[in-house]
């Protein structure tokens, strides 16, 4: 399968920022970015911020459901997938509830994104509930003394091994090198910070050699206006 990246913010300038440069087929959210956002986490808002990412061509839009309750859970959902049916994903951590909440809006045809994923057993979870995705927090792996690039190539053996759809969408990257690694390893869906974003493009050695070019054209009569 091709290579998939998503912008993991609900801050509408970093929308603005990226989106339009074609790296990225959406946008995942979930509470605590629309706290970092300064936005409410309430249906109104979240329909209104869907809209803007819309407008920016967005094919998929990951949206994190709440509550502590299976019904409230698919509810929640529900009403989240009908902002955009076809390109709203609903998120749902992977807990009992979750599960359950997810088993009812997969049923009625909503595409559903577990989150929250720490162990190669849950992945196996997602698939056979038929979600769409499931995000592994390779980061934080790493912070409860695990080997995250590991683990998470454990979780892609265990998909590929049952012949599962459910694709792995890799959150909680730290550095550009993460990417390429589980890259090299067969992983090729990833979401991204903006400033993870950022750093693919600002290698110094790139940088420096992009300033030369620019000084060697105009020492040759090159314009910055020319054609």
């Amino acid at each position: 399968m091709a290579l998939r990246l998503l912008l993991d913010t609900a801050d509408p300038e970093a929308w603005n920022q990226w989106l339009p440069s074609g790296l990225f087929e959406g946008v995942t959210t979930n509470p605590s970015l629309l706290r970092r956002a300064g936005l409410p986490c309430q249906l109104d808002a979240i329909a209104e911020l869907s809209q803007r990412a819309l407008d920016l061509g967005v094919t998929e839009l990951h949206l994190q459901a709440w509550g502590e309750e299976p019904a409230t859970l698919a509810d929640r959902g529900a009403a989240l997938a009908a902002l955009a049916p076809g390109k709203v994903l609903v998120k749902l951590p992977i807990t009992r509830a979750g599960a359950a909440a997810a088993r009812q809006l997969i049923a009625a045809g909503v595409p559903v994104t577990f989150t929250a994923c720490y162990g190669a057993e849950q992945v196996l979870v997602a698939a056979a509930l038929g979600a769409r995705y499931i995000a592994p927090y390779l980061g934080r792996i790493d912070d409860l003394g695990g080997d995250g690039h590991g683990e998470l190539v454990v979780m892609q053996r265990a998909l590929d091994g049952v012949g599962a759809a459910t694709r792995l969408l890799v959150a909680s990257l730290r550095a550009p090198s993460d990417l390429s690694r589980l890259a090299a390893a067969g992983l090729n869906t990833f979401t991204l910070s903006p400033a993870l974003a950022a750093a693919l493009l600002a290698h110094p050695a790139t940088e420096a050699a992009a300033r030369q070019f620019e000084n060697d054209a105009m020492e040759r009569g090159g314009s910055p206006t020319d054609s």
